[in-house]
């Protein structure tokens, strides 16, 4: 089943609220999704922890380099999803996570050092595709957007990225206080008091469509593989 790994060097990119906003969307589908929480901070256990989690999400943590392969294929064999959130830096544990995804997401936020970071795990990612001689597919994810507008420094790094055949996903994660409200309160955007959270409506819409656009890629990925290898 597919693997979805999310991947920065940056701490404070978003990878753990993407990961959550994809894993509970996927599950309202009804698919079964295993999160792996492989950030020391445990940001999604802690998530987890406050109650309402989806029964069809499951959060596995303590993961190590030793552990973190045979945890990923072990829930890829339980569950439809697999999503596995890493720590903010490069290491071994992040290389052996990469090395087992059908999709690397790489969120950043539009700035210029969160785009050199990212130009790191795009960069790691090329490395474990030539030590495994296969092909990682990846996008970037751009978080913590204006919804109305597109700085200057924003376009600039998307034209670059275009420049450089660097992929990146048409949604981005708008800067939304119900995703910060998820991490105080859990369970999802859809359980959440629309009196307590602003826009909410706003949110829900942003992450069904930046999880549909996920699923899309995989499927894509999916058929690119199958017509590579002349599998009808």
């Amino acid at each position: 089943m597919p693997t979805v790994v999310f991947a920065n060097p940056k701490g404070g990119a978003g990878k753990s609220t993407a990961a959550v906003i994809l894993a509970t969307q996927l599950a309202s589908k009804g698919a079964d999704v295993t999160i792996l929480d492989a950030d020391p901070n445990k940001p999604v256990s802690q998530w987890a922890r406050r109650g309402n989690t989806p029964s069809r999400i499951k959060v596995v943590e303590n993961l190590s380099e030793a552990t973190i392969l045979d945890e990923i294929d072990d829930a890829a064999q339980r569950t439809a999803f697999v999503i596995v959130d890493l720590e903010g830096t490069a290491s071994m544990m992040v290389a052996y996570a990469i090395s087992r995804a059908d999709l690397v997401i790489i969120p950043i936020q539009g700035s210029q050092l969160d785009a050199a970071e990212g130009a790191k795990a795009i960069k790691l990612i090329r490395q474990q595709e030539k030590a495994f001689a296969k092909k990682i597919p990846f996008s970037v994810l751009f978080t913590r957007t204006n919804a109305a507008l597109r700085p200057r420094t924003l376009v600039h790094i998307q034209q670059e990225f275009h420049k450089h055949e660097i992929q990146s996903f048409e949604t981005h994660l708008h800067e939304r206080e119900a995703y910060r409200a998820l991490f105080s309160f859990g369970g999802t955007l859809e359980s959440l008091d629309p009196s307590q959270v602003g826009n909410l409506e706003k949110a829900i819409t942003n992450a069904r469509e930046y999880a549909a656009e996920v699923v899309a890629f995989l499927r894509g990925s999916t058929s690119a593989e199958t017509r590579k290898a002349g599998v009808a």
